[in-house]
């Protein structure tokens, strides 16, 4: 009796299908075609850095370039080439990741300097019997500083049987002097388009029946990455035993029905709240995670925006034609400002959703502020309806039978009703029902200082002394106008005056004020001018013919104050008669 011979294990078809040459790379044609004229040119640098998402391909890549510059043909005579054969012994040996000569390292579990020391000892042998040694560091942003530091010269100037391609998602992370020293590659995500041509030839080799819905749903989930997708698709393939429907990637991916995420959408922008949240509820209850579908959401409001601004680039290939007659109407029926208004509270929304105790919770509460928050209006549709709101009449008035729209101001309650509805009824006996909704009275905006001297005086007013005094003592002005204020203050001046005027300002006005310092002289302080207004009075009190006669009188006498009368006469002309009075009567002696 014979044993059974051992079945074939399976490999999965991320590895299955992984290329073997340039021409099985998808989606990365910049960096195929600079190599293949490299290789063809031998114009070859000497180190390689392949970044990118993960699983587009960069392990592959540098897998393909060992293979391809160690390559010697079916006959043993070839040299570098863009196709390799996969025949001799170097291409078959690399495939099966056993050649003594293609080295691979996990920067990600060998991050120290010992590490690279132990390869750079082995850099000066030649090659046991390929033509390059070639080092494949993957994730290589990992390694330590005194790694990369170790690394340094022998990157600079490696022997010429040498080559080292470089793989890493965090590009950001390697030292710019390694990366000066590396010839770079980015590898793009790939296209939706491509991926969805290349996973359906896949299901196609492997005898699976897929639907395009549910390819466009795999494709849509790999987010550019091919290993990922391939991943989805296996994965698909199993669920349903080689038949693949779109219902069933929902079902496996968690995700909601992309007809549904539209009629919560539309729901939530009507402000139906209540069918908002039994659309939210019945999907978690089929399994629907809601992050998903608040990511659903927010992804069909970046494509309703780009719908209503390009309509031709943004409903592609990609989308249904359910999703593009709908998503049209959506578009028009939408306005920029409610759509950028929905983009900021769901990306805002999804963060506290992810890290809530109850996702469905906080995903509920995000629908019930976008329900309440879908009907405001614009700040410039406030103004308007405010503007063009009409005037209330003087006194209240009455209805008729019908149906009318009244406004009146209420007397002495400083309350004015915003409407007076009247519902009057057909059938006799009817008696109208009036409805007022009160609404406050605007207090009038307070009248703004029209120069700086009643700025100061308001700050003293208000019982802002030490501002005050610092605004009269140690402020030049520079330029005024109401709302604006720029001046430059000395150096006894608090530090925090510009900034604690503007926030004072624009509370007691109610309007925004800027204050700025400046260089500029400006004028002299409020106190320097009063100072000097005080010492011309004086000088122009001294030139009068009577003070200068007290004064020629009384010798050693000053003028301390100069003061207008206010009485009825006022001015100057009441000084000057009360200097012009005649003497006493009495004989008194003077």
């Amino acid at each position: 009796m014979t044993d059974a011979p051992a079945a074939t294990p399976y490999r999965v078809l991320a590895r299955k299908y992984r290329p073997a040459d340039f021409s099985g790379l998808i989606g990365q044609e910049p960096l195929v075609r600079t190599l293949t004229n490299a290789i063809q040119t031998g114009r070859l640098a000497h180190a390689f850095v392949l970044t990118g998402v993960r699983g587009v391909g960069k392990t592959t890549t540098a897998r393909i370039i060992a293979r391809a510059l160690n390559c010697i043909g079916a006959d043993g005579n070839g040299g570098p080439t863009t196709d390799p054969c996969g025949l001799c012994e170097h291409c078959r040996a690399i495939a099966e990741d056993r050649h003594v000569d293609v080295l691979e390292m996990d920067a990600a579990s060998r991050t120290g300097v010992n590490d690279i020391r132990e390869l750079i000892d082995g850099v000066r042998y030649r090659p046991t019997s390929a033509r390059f040694k070639i080092y494949i560091i993957d994730e290589v942003h990992m390694l330590s500083t005194a790694a990369f530091n170790a690394l340094l010269k022998t990157l600079e100037e490696p022997p010429e049987h040498v080559k080292f391609i470089f793989a890493t998602t965090e590009i950001r992370k390697i030292p710019v002097t390694v990366l000066s020293r590396c010839q770079r590659f980015d590898l793009r995500r790939v296209d939706m388009e491509v991926l969805e041509k290349h996973f359906s030839a896949i299901a196609e080799k492997e005898g699976a029946a897929i639907e395009p819905g549910a390819l466009a749903l795999i494709c849509r989930a790999a987010d550019g990455s091919v290993r990922d997708g391939l991943s989805l698709l296996d994965q698909a393939i199993a669920h349903g035993a080689g038949r693949v429907g779109e219902e069933q990637v929902r079902d496996m991916l968690g995700l909601a029905d992309r007809a549904r995420v539209f009629d919560l959408f539309d729901a939530v922008m009507r402000g139906d709240i209540a069918t908002a949240l039994d659309q939210m509820a019945d999907q978690y209850a089929q399994g629907a995670d809601p992050v998903v579908v608040l990511q659903d959401m927010l992804e069909l409001t970046h494509w309703l925006t780009r719908l209503k601004l390009a309509a031709d680039s943004a409903a592609g290939a990609a989308a249904s034609e359910t999703e593009r007659v709908r998503g049209g109407e959506m578009a028009r029926t939408l306005s920029m400002a409610g759509l950028t208004r929905t983009w900021q509270m769901l990306l805002k929304g999804l963060g506290e959703t992810r890290a809530a105790p109850s996702p469905l919770q906080a995903a509920e509460m995000v629908l019930v502020r976008l329900a309440y928050a879908a009907d405001l209006p614009t700040p410039a549709e406030a103004l308007e309806a405010l503007r063009n709101q009409p005037a209330p009449p003087g006194g209240g008035g009455g209805g008729g039978g019908g149906g009318g729209s009244l406004a009146g101001r209420s007397g002495g309650h400083g309350q004015m009703p915003a409407a007076v509805t009247l519902n009057g009824g057909t059938g006799g006996g009817a008696q109208p029902v009036m409805r007022l909704v009160p609404q406050p009275v605007q207090p009038a905006a307070p009248s703004l200082p029209q120069s700086f001297d009643e700025v100061v005086a308001l700050f003293a007013e208000k019982r802002e002394a030490v501002l005050a005094a610092a605004l009269a003592s140690a402020v030049h002005l520079v330029r005024y106008e109401p709302g604006r204020i720029e001046f430059r203050p000395e150096p006894v001046a608090p530090p925090d005056l510009a900034t604690r005027m503007s926030r004072l300002l624009g509370e007691w006005s109610g309007r925004p004020w800027l204050v700025s310092l400046s260089r500029e002289a400006g004028e002299p302080t409020l106190r320097e001018q009063a100072l000097e207004c005080e010492i011309k009075r004086k000088q122009d009190a001294a030139s009068h013919p009577l003070v200068q006669a007290v004064l020629a009188a009384f010798p050693g006498a000053t003028i301390e104050a100069v003061r207008d009368l206010t009485d009825a006469g006022g001015g100057a002309d009441a000084a000057d008669a009360l200097l012009a009075e005649p003497e006493p009567a009495s004989g008194e002696d003077e």
